[in-house]
């Protein structure tokens, strides 16, 4: 299933959700125009690579900043247009109403600890991977834990496919997310630690942050 959009509307306008996927593309496109192995050496300044924060030490090529902050850094960071692109559908169609309960600040403040919870999660399942770790998914799994808590009965229009059948049909988020993260965790126990590939544990942490964090952040109001 991949989600297209939802029916929850929204009273405010989602200022930080959109400023959000604009500074995501902008710093894709220019790692995109530079020189292939600059790309790759802002990927290995900037990410997440677990064995420096496990270890607390700075690897080639060293950085400037404290190590720790690379779990800041690493959420605006993408590996590919799809890695962009999906990541960026789902905080358009989940992130609007998220913001829209918690208010702007409350909202980046809460999206940003959730993509350090993730990195955190993903450094602590392979302490002894140099592999970086990049993406704004972690951080969006905080978006989707929350919205699974305070929308589960919101419908989301998804395109649904089996062998060749396709067909647009409305489902519940809890349904859509609940399978989502049903699949990130069933990948997680099937995948080889510190071996690369998608950030498996990272999603798994950011959904769970997102959830235990929703109450503390949403404003102090009833919402239907």
């Amino acid at each position: 299933m991949i989600p297209l959009k939802d029916d929850n509307p929204t009273r405010t306008v989602p200022f930080v959700t959109v400023a959000l996927i604009i500074l995501n593309s902008v710093i894709f496109l220019y790692q995109m125009v530079l020189p292939a192995d600059l790309s790759q050496l802002i990927t290995m300044r900037f990410g997440v690579i677990p064995y420096e924060i496990a270890h607390m030490v700075d690897l080639r090529p060293e950085i400037s900043f404290p190590v720790p902050l690379t779990l800041i850094t690493s959420q605006f960071l993408h590996g590919g247009l799809f890695h962009l692109g999906g990541n960026m559908l789902y905080l358009w169609i989940f992130g609007n109403n998220i913001e829209d309960i918690m208010g702007h600040v409350k909202f980046l403040i809460f999206y940003l600890i959730c993509g350090v919870v993730a990195g955190t999660v993903q450094v602590v399942s392979s302490p002894d991977s140099t592999i970086p770790t990049i993406g704004a998914s972690g951080a969006i799994s905080g978006v989707l834990g929350a919205y699974l808590i305070r929308f589960p009965r919101a419908r989301v229009l998804v395109v649904f496919w089996f062998l060749f059948f396709i067909r647009l049909i409305y489902v519940p988020a809890l349904i859509v997310l609940g399978f989502w993260i049903f699949l990130q965790v069933v990948s997680a126990l099937g995948a080889p630690a510190g071996q690369g590939g998608v950030a498996w544990y990272a999603h798994i942490g950011g959904f769970a942050a997102g959830m235990a964090l929703l109450k503390l952040f949403e404003r102090r109001q009833r919402w239907r």
